[in-house]
């Protein structure tokens, strides 16, 4: 089923039960209300702004609402919803617009000083905001747009529906792009996976420029008819009142955050009896982590997943969480998975692999970029994920690293690339190398590696510093800097990273900030 039909089939069903709730403002819609507003928000794009199949929505702002409403109207017109990193630097945000040319912007008000500085030469296309009372905003112009019911034709499982632009390797960004059938049959999987249910409650704080904020639980419950709590963005102690004010039954998030909901002043006294199980995800969970959240007497479990498969590829059943503790359990059922070496060849139970899946939850590819594409997926349909795993002799997996250079900062991804490409436009700087090293709080940090040429003035860690500040998403700005004459290389030339790795480890390299 096309996600334009889900609303109308909960809306006959039962139409008066809350879809959607605003934590921060207690606004709430129905299933009915949710559907008739996608149908005005769906007539808003097409009559005013030309919106048509295949056309791109963007949207740049905290978790809200009228995100999901453009969601369904972009699924009942054929069209595709492009959510934007909010914590993207301008010139970050003006590449993902160009690449994806969407036909307007709609912003929310948490970024309006980003979204002015866009329109000093980044962005000449149109704008919508979601705040504010006036003629030219969302609320009036959704109010005075038809209520027509939409109906698209030609709309298929392979149709387009959302593009999710995750950190490049090449230091840009890439669009992975899902269809209806992708985020539908991940919507399948996750149900039967996890055993969601109608009657079935979710926080949902993860950002919605994020898979996870889509499709590790919203969008699968929503496809179960239950009801989907928003909050703009994560709080540890909101989060806790809100799952027991809202009697919360399911709930996602990466380990920085579970570590900082533990350390919160209200964990302890905060009534979880509602929760079947939380769910650890992003990153791999630190055993003493799981075992603090079941002293609470929940069922935890860690998944696994990525913006181009599901994302939520695995499943722990809740009788393993305990004793299976920090494994990632089996794959869900309308998925196949193997583990393979640096040839392609399966390797045995026990053995390190690279986990390949294939299934009806892989994407179309990234858009506007074939070479990345046929990179990833094979001809047969399998998608390398880059990432090594491991089966016990039970047959359970586990998340063992990553082939990729990439690391994860409080649940964002972040490539080396993307920083190494600013701090090769610093004037003077001869070699430059970012790698991930362990940090309590956020999990991984950036260290950054310079070598500057002898004859140019060499920056201060702190200037240095400030430049990314200056272009680059504050999660993606190294924590670290270490200043050396020459950054050590392998035999073929190139920077040696593993080295710099162990120097780390070592206590070799004194670390400026």
């Amino acid at each position: 089923m096309v996600h334009g039909q889900w609303l109308a089939k909960w809306k006959a069903v039962t139409g008066d039960k809350p879809a959607l709730i605003e934590e921060a403002t207690g606004r709430g819609v129905t299933y009915r209300a949710l559907d008739e507003r996608a149908d005005r928000a769906a007539n808003l794009l097409r009559e005013r702004f030309g919106v048509g199949f295949g056309d791109r929505v963007a949207v740049l702002g905290q978790n809200r609402i009228e995100q999901v409403e453009l969601f369904f109207a972009c699924a009942k017109l054929g069209a595709v919803l492009v959510p934007i990193n909010w914590r993207l630097a301008p010139d970050e945000v003006a590449w993902i617009l160009r690449d994806a040319a969407p036909a307007l912007l709609f912003w929310g008000a948490d970024v309006a000083d980003g979204v002015a500085a866009l329109r000093d030469g980044r962005w000449a296309g149109p704008d919508v905001p979601f705040d504010g009372d006036g003629p030219g905003g969302y609320a009036a112009l959704v109010a005075e747009a038809s209520a027509a019911p939409v109906r698209t034709d030609g709309i298929v499982e392979a149709t387009p529906l959302l593009l999710l632009y995750t950190s490049g390797t090449t230091g840009r960004p890439k669009g992975a792009v899902l269809t209806h059938g992708t985020i539908t049959w991940n919507a399948v999987n996750t149900a039967t996976g996890w055993d969601l249910h109608h009657g079935d409650v979710t926080l949902t704080h993860a950002p919605m420029f994020h898979t996870g904020g889509w499709n590790v639980l919203t969008l699968p419950l929503l496809h179960r008819g239950a009801t989907v709590v928003l909050a703009r963005r994560f709080d540890a102690a909101a989060a806790l009142r809100a799952i027991a004010r809202y009697r919360v039954t399911v709930f996602f998030a990466v380990p920085t955050m579970f570590q900082m909901m533990l350390d919160a002043p209200g964990f302890a006294d905060t009534d979880l009896s509602s929760v079947r199980f939380f769910i650890s995800g992003g990153a791999p969970c630190p055993v003493p982590l799981i075992r603090a959240f079941q002293r609470r007497g929940v069922v935890f479990k860690q998944g696994y997943g990525l913006t181009e498969v599901g994302p939520n590829c695995f499943v722990l059943h809740e009788r393993d969480a305990e004793r299976k503790a920090g494994a990632v359990g089996f794959p869900v059922l309308h998925l196949e998975t193997r583990l393979v070496d640096a040839r392609g060849r399966e390797v045995s139970r026990g053995e390190v692999g690279e986990l390949q899946l294939r299934g009806p939850t892989v994407c179309a590819g990234y858009w506007n970029n074939p070479e990345a594409t046929a990179k990833a997926l094979s001809p047969d349909g399998w998608f390398a994920t880059g990432d090594l795993f491991r089966q016990d002799e039970e047959g359970y997996h586990y998340v063992v690293g990553r082939l990729k250079e990439m690391y994860i900062s409080g649940g964002e991804n972040v490539y080396p690339a993307e920083v190494e490409r600013v701090l090769y436009g610093i004037p003077g700087v001869k070699e430059a190398a970012v790698i991930g090293v362990p940090d309590p709080k956020w999990g991984e940090v950036g260290h950054a590696f310079l070598a500057f040429d002898p004859a140019a003035t060499a920056l201060t860690a702190e200037q240095i510093v400030e430049r990314c500040r200056a272009v680059l998403a504050r999660y993606k700005v190294p924590k670290y800097v270490t200043l050396l004459g020459e950054l050590p290389k392998g035999s073929s030339g190139k920077i040696h990273k593993q080295e710099l790795q162990q120097g780390v480890a070592a206590g070799r390299y004194a670390a400026a900030r």
